[in-house]
């Protein structure tokens, strides 16, 4: 690795820096996603549900008092805080529950952006050190073009190796940010429908 780094000039230290900071990101987030995949209990979520459409808000707030479910978190508070309309502590909730999921998720959109430019820079500052290296030697010495170049180039696959790499949780971790809003809105709708029904919802 320091031998690579080494060849592909100082640009690679940024890139290193970069690579680093996206493996940090997509290791902690595929961690939190799969300590929220084992909280799930989408019984629970549908036992909160069944009480509120028999009118038994206290057993569906108390059904899901401490469950560590995003899902039926997000119900309770909503049962729980009348202060306002239901609908407006639901979407409040849904908001600090997708919040705990997007979070990073700029930072990994920002080294796939960033990483293919470092390494257009590393090989654009490369060759412009080759071409002065060249002018110092002998015409009959091409192999100092050449090997400036290809030691520029590393820079530019180092930084699209990152931006492929980061790209695939990214993507995951997206898909997973736009699963989870559509449990909680499904869920949080089914509930707000049930309340209006009852004419408990305001």
């Amino acid at each position: 690795m320091l031998v690579l780094i080494q060849k592909g000039g100082p640009i690679m230290w940024p890139l290193l820096l970069v690579s680093l900071t996206a493996l940090t990101v997509a290791i902690e987030r595929m961690l939190f996603i799969l300590k929220e995949k084992r909280r799930r209990r989408p019984d629970i979520v549908g036992e909160i549900l069944g009480a509120a459409e028999k009118g038994d808000i206290p057993l569906a707030i108390r059904t899901g008092e401490g469950c560590g479910d995003f899902v039926a978190r997000t119900l309770v508070y909503g049962l729980t805080h009348h202060d306002g309309s239901v609908s407006d502590a639901l979407l409040r909730q849904a908001n600090r529950e997708l919040k705990r999921f997007s979070q990073s998720l700029p930072t990994l959109d920002t080294i796939i952006t960033l990483a293919p430019l470092l390494g257009l820079l590393g090989t654009v500052t490369g060759m412009i050190r080759a071409f002065g290296l060249l002018g110092q030697q002998e015409l009959e010495a091409p192999a100092v073009i050449t090997g400036g170049i290809a030691e520029a180039l590393i820079a530019t696959a180092f930084g699209l190796g990152i931006a492929i790499v980061a790209l695939l949780p990214f993507n995951y971790l997206n898909a997973r940010l736009e699963e989870a809003r559509h449990d909680i809105e499904d869920a949080a709708t089914h509930l707000e429908l049930i309340l209006m029904k009852s004419g408990a919802g305001r």
